[in-house]
């Protein structure tokens, strides 16, 4: 019996195959290569020194799916597959919604015809909106969400809700990233945007060595310590451990679970490049640019759900975060 990675060639997909194949897990991996790199399954395959099904598919492909279902005895899902961009997604929101929504429904209808009703899906902290205040709870009102991306986590949330409620056979866990940054500690897989980065980190990581100017830091007028955001950065290896549980969760039970993953504490943008300079002995050129709308001033989260029920917590701190983004940065220049 496999499971199921959709999505597994991306950042925290890859992440994920190989804290799964270390832990004695079969997987079988989707990836259509959108936001991802074919090198990436390569490393995984180096790091954990296993070999694994692969194959390259959309994830709206229902004959595609319907082959992989038919070809291997898939136990479970992690859903990871999907574009993931906030500011693309407010140039395209019709490639998001079709691709993120109606990319899920297909994938859940192929699983239903299969007789595989067990999946972890990928979400994030943006369901939450801008009305919450941290600590944010799983038990906190979601929606009013500030782009199309977050918004389509949100009704996919919503899809899988309605999907238990109609055929209580299903067995469902929803997680709620944080800032997932790091990189495995080998240095040979991490995030690998394609461009310039939309995320933080590797935004820092690049002006390390020199392939970006400076860094922007939208706002330093907010109401947190040193003006700048707050956010739950949390290592992507923890993230990864947390997907272990997950899948522990699903085939033990039928229900839907929604657990956050976080750390728990919030860290500022300077922070961040304070942690990095000291980690990396770089120094980051930044520069203070206007707010950006849609942007909240604090967002971290409560990760006491899952402590108590799967049993997880973030492990690894800031200074271990940069130094593993700074390893596989230096290691690999240009990506992948």
């Amino acid at each position: 019996m496999s499971i199921l990675v959709t999505g597994g060639a991306g950042f925290i997909g890859s992440h994920t195959c190989v804290e799964l194949l270390n832990a004695g897990y079969e997987i079988v991996v989707l990836d259509n290569f959108y936001n991802s790199n074919p090198e990436s399954l390569n490393r995984i395959k180096k790091i954990t020194g296993k070999d694994f099904k692969f194959y390259e598919a959309d994830i709206r492909d229902r004959a595609a799916l319907d082959k992989i279902f038919k070809e291997n005895e898939i136990e479970a899902v992690i859903h990871f597959a999907g574009l993931k961009a906030v500011g693309e997604s407010c140039r395209k929101p019709l490639e998001y919604y079709e691709n993120n929504i109606g990319g899920t429904i297909t994938l859940c209808e192929a699983m239903r015809d299969a007789n595989c009703k067990k999946i972890v899906f990928s979400s994030s902290a943006t369901v939450y909106g801008c009305e919450n205040v941290s600590p944010l709870t799983e038990s906190m009102k979601i929606g009013g969400t500030t782009n199309p991306y977050g918004t389509t986590k949100y009704m996919i949330e919503l899809i899988l809700q309605d999907l238990y409620a109609s055929d209580n056979e299903w067995s469902i866990t929803i997680l709620r990233y944080f800032n997932p940054i790091g990189a495995h500690e080998s240095g040979m897989i991490g995030e690998n945007p394609n461009g310039i980065p939309n995320n933080l980190m590797p935004y820092v990581t690049q002006v390390a060595i020199g392939k970006l100017p400076q860094l922007s830091v939208f706002g330093d007028d907010y109401d947190t310590p040193d003006g700048t955001g707050v956010r739950d950065y949390i290592h992507v290896v923890d993230l990864a451990l947390g997907h272990i549980k997950a899948v522990e969760k699903v085939l033990s039970t039928k229900e839907v679970n929604v657990y956050n993953l976080g750390t728990g504490t919030g860290y500022s943008v300077l922070d961040i490049v304070k942690a990095f300079e000291k980690a990396s002995g770089k120094k980051v050129n930044y520069k203070i640019a206007p707010r950006r709308d849609g942007d909240l001033a604090t967002c971290y989260s409560d990760p006491s759900k899952a402590l108590n029920e799967l049993g997880w917590k973030a492990e690894r701190g800031l200074d271990k975060m940069c130094e593993d983004s700074w390893r596989w940065q230096k290691n690999n220049p240009n990506g992948f």
